[in-house]
C-alpha cells in the first residue's frame, strides 16, 4: 500500500508544477505592460508585482506561494504512513486533501471569491489533521514487536 499512499503526493507535486507555468505563463506578459517593460531590478521579488501588474494575474503567484506553505506538512505525513504501513482510510484522506488542494487552486486562479476558498481550505485542512493524527498514532502506538 506504500505506493497507493505516495501517489496523492506525486500528484500534488505535479499540480504545483503545473500552477508555477501557469503563473509564469501569465505572469511574463503582464510584466511586459508595466512601467519599464517588465525589467527586474537587482534583487527584485514576485511581491514587487504587487499593484503593477493586475491582480487577476497575480492570483496564480499567490496560490503558487501556497502550495509551498500548508503541503510542507502533507508530504511529511504521507511519508510517514508509507512508512509505517498505510490503511485505505489514510489514502482516503490523502486523495482528499489532494483534491482540495487542487480545487483550491483553480477557484484563487480563476474566480477567487474568499469565502468559497477558505471552505475549501478548511475542507483540505481537515482531511490533512486527520492524516497528521493517523500519523502520530501510526508511530507514538507503533508495536516495536511487529517491526522486528
Amino acid at each position: 500500500m506504500q505506493a497507493q499512499m505516495l501517489a496523492p503526493a506525486a500528484v500534488l507535486v505535479f499540480w504545483s508544477l503545473v500552477m508555477l507555468y501557469w503563473m509564469a505563463a501569465t505572469r511574463l506578459p503582464a510584466m511586459k505592460n508595466i512601467e519599464g517593460g517588465g525589467s527586474a531590478k537587482a534583487g527584485g521579488r514576485g511581491q514587487d508585482l504587487e499593484g503593477r501588474i493586475p491582480d487577476k494575474v497575480n492570483w496564480k503567484a499567490h496560490n503558487y506561494s501556497h502550495l509551498m506553505e500548508q503541503p510542507t506538512i502533507f508530504y511529511p505525513a504521507v511519508i510517514i504512513l508509507a512508512l509505517v504501513g498505510s490503511t485505505g482510510l489514510d489514502i482516503l484522506l490523502a486523495w482528499v486533501y489532494v483534491a482540495m488542494r487542487i480545487a483550491h487552486s483553480l477557484w484563487q486562479a480563476t474566480v477567487n471569491k474568499v469565502p468559497v476558498r477558505f471552505l475549501i481550505f478548511m475542507l483540505s485542512t481537515l482531511a490533512l489533521t486527520a492524516l497528521a493524527i493517523r500519523a502520530v498514532i501510526a508511530t507514538l502506538f507503533a508495536n516495536p514487536a511487529v517491526l522486528s
